[in-house]
């Protein structure tokens, strides 16, 4: 008799390597946990080695297996030499997550030339760049792969106050449906996640305060998102198997925020 498919067998990312880039905190560094957990052998990439030689040695405590590269996701030399550094240490990178991020707390008629420029670097720019050498070297290698994308649910809408936030991260869910249906006939899907209003180190502050409790009230679930509730949506899109019909998509995590719309 034909059996269904086991969860453990589905999310199993035995024998993938993943880069994860804005590894040092927040969303990044539980992305890195949780790719780990599943069996992935994890590159951690961020400016900030202290902090990504720890998580490293964690996840090796743990059980798992993790290398702390040192590099600004921005940077073209850099990157190409992180991945050089995973291959060497654990061959293809066969799942990327494009995590590294910025956002400039600046209304349109407010922010500067360079704030807007930075945001775009980092938030779209530096994503595209990554997806081109972890795309490359897939093919290259005759690999199939995943490459998740960190949008926002400010792809979909836009709040007050973050015009340049917003706009990178709709041009990046467009990047991302581009990528998917050029890469798609080799094998590499391409797809994004649009968490919701959860707290990290960047906006604990705000989150956490009556701001925080206002947003939440509105919420059809009636509370902010933690970083562990976006494991599974990471490991959908992440995942071989349970991903394996699965590009070009946006997978929204934010408790019906986009039910009641934009403040």
């Amino acid at each position: 008799m034909e059996t269904g498919a086991r969860a453990q067998e589905l999310f199993s990312l035995a024998g993938e390597t993943a880069l994860v880039t804005g590894a040092s905190s927040g969303f990044g560094a539980r992305f890195a946990r949780t790719l780990a957990a599943n069996g992935a052998r994890v590159v951690l990439v961020a400016r900030r080695r202290a902090r990504l030689e720890r998580l490293a040695a964690e996840i090796e405590a743990a059980g798992g297996h993790a290398l702390a590269v040192e590099a600004d996701a921005t940077n073209a030399e850099a990157m190409t030499a992180a991945f050089d550094a995973a291959e060497a240490a654990f061959g293809t990178v066969t799942i990327l997550v494009a995590n590294a991020g910025t956002a400039a707390p600046a209304r349109a008629l407010d922010i500067t030339p360079e704030q807007w420029r930075e945001t775009m670097a980092l938030n779209l720019d530096a994503p595209l760049m990554a997806a081109q050498i972890a795309a490359r070297r897939m093919i290259a290698e005759g690999r199939k792969g995943a490459i998740v994308m960190t949008a926002s649910i400010t792809s979909e809408i836009v709040e007050r106050g973050v015009a340049a936030y917003a706009v990178s991260k709709a041009a990046l869910a467009h990047l991302t449906r581009a990528l998917a249906l050029e890469l798609g006939p080799k094998g590499v899907r391409v797809n994004a996640l649009a968490p919701g209003y959860v707290a990290t180190e960047l906006n604990g502050d705000y989150l956490n305060g009556p701001a925080g409790e206002a947003i939440a009230r509105r919420l059809p679930l009636r509370r902010l998102g933690a970083a562990e509730d976006l494991d599974g949506a990471l490991l959908l899109l992440a995942a071989p198997r349970a991903g394996a019909w699965i590009t070009g998509a946006l997978l929204v995590a934010d408790g019906g925020h986009l039910l009641v719309g934009g403040g």
